[in-house]
């Protein structure tokens, strides 16, 4: 069995993505996988360093302010749509599936025109606009999210939830964990993370209230790595002993493992993470996304009691918010309840089993 697998762009569209190629792999050791990304985008590293071919295009989204990168769209589009199609003729794929991002667009619109059976994954609330675009060429579309028949043909939806990093999962003792990061093993931890490229609000106030943290807590701050030598240069003089910074995580298991609280962006790849390791969780939603889908994300989970949401704007209230959190035991013993209640364990081995199946159904029609 043959299966191109495209997209990317950020971590959320890519990790699910591997994980599923993973479920694949553990299904069928024969199975041949071939990535198709975006030419320098996450995706070029990550799939690579997970054991799996990459080829790149040199697709990028359309800019909805005025910007001189838009002239370049539609031919970076035409170029990326010919790129994509010598690939699929090329691989010859048995199914094509599409996790969103740029790189998604060309490579399914191309596997769909040759007849090859097309499954979408789809991670957020609010769809991506790639997936919109391709829902009619799918065979499958599965989703996280109930009363997603709103954007997509209600035959075609499986609801199996977001597939997370199997690593994650790992039985780690917390003292262990925070040893790791050179941390005190019993004093309480934040992790903060804004994604894999990091939040320049999330880091801004961070840096602004930075004295906050105080002696009785510790951090774990991923800054992304745009902004890692300006916070390092602003807060390691002072808080060298109780802070650990970091442009990018390797060992999220062992971060995850050490916190007691999470303070994170809304995407849906972060929040089913939290949810299937029953985090306590402060949300803070970019701003800066399509139809405001993160704040969407957030303010359902803040509604169930299974997180703290704080707006883009009051960034600078974070480290009081976790330690009143790390104060109140109740209230965190709530919010990891509730949050279990949002994970969905087996989806990586849902969607592969959608994967074969569309495979079968399509040996048997031919």
């Amino acid at each position: 069995m043959k299966v191109i697998i495209g997209g990317g762009g950020t971590g959320g569209h890519i990790f699910p993505a591997i994980s599923i190629a993973n479920a694949l792999r553990e299904a069928d050791e024969s199975v041949e996988i071939l990535f198709v990304g975006a030419n320098g985008k996450i995706e070029m590293e990550k799939v690579p360093a997970a054991g799996y071919k990459i080829e790149g295009l040199p697709v990028a989204g359309f800019q909805r302010r005025l910007t001189w990168r838009n002239i370049q769209f539609p031919f970076k589009l035409v170029y990326s749509l010919w790129r994509a199609d010598s690939i699929v003729r090329n691989f010859k794929p048995d199914v094509a599936v599409g996790v969103g991002g740029y790189a998604s667009g060309p490579v399914l619109q191309r596997a769909a025109a040759h007849g090859v059976p097309c499954l979408l994954q789809e991670q957020n609330s609010l769809p991506g606009v790639t997936n919109r675009l391709l829902a009619d060429k799918a065979n499958r579309i599965c989703v996280a999210y109930p009363n997603m028949e709103r954007f997509f043909p209600r035959e075609k939806i499986i609801l199996t939830g977001n597939p997370i990093r199997q690593n994650l999962t790992n039985e780690i003792d917390q003292a262990e964990a925070r040893k790791s990061f050179g941390l005190d093993p019993m004093r309480p931890t934040i992790l903060v993370i804004g994604g894999s490229l990091g939040a320049r609000s999330i880091n801004n106030g961070l840096r602004d209230s930075i004295d906050e943290a105080t002696d009785d807590v510790q951090m774990i701050w991923q800054t992304g790595s745009l902004y890692y030598e300006e916070m390092k240069a602003a807060v390691e003089p002072k808080h060298k002993k109780n802070v650990v910074i970091t442009a990018f995580v390797r060992d999220m298991d062992k971060a995850y493992a050490a916190a007691d609280v999470v303070v994170s962006r809304a995407g849906a790849g972060s929040i089913s993470e939290l949810a299937m390791l029953g985090k306590a969780c402060i949300l803070v939603p970019s701003p800066n996304v399509s139809e405001d889908h993160q704040t969407k994300n957030a303010r359902a989970l803040e509604n169930e009691g299974a997180a703290v949401m704080v707006v883009d704007s009051e960034t600078n209230t974070l480290i009081a918010r976790a330690k009143e959190l790390l104060n109140d035991k109740d209230k965190m013993e709530s919010l990891r309840g509730q949050i279990l209640s949002f994970a969905r364990p087996n989806a990586a081995r849902d969607i592969a089993r959608e994967v074969m199946a569309l495979v079968q159904k399509s040996n048997q029609t031919d």
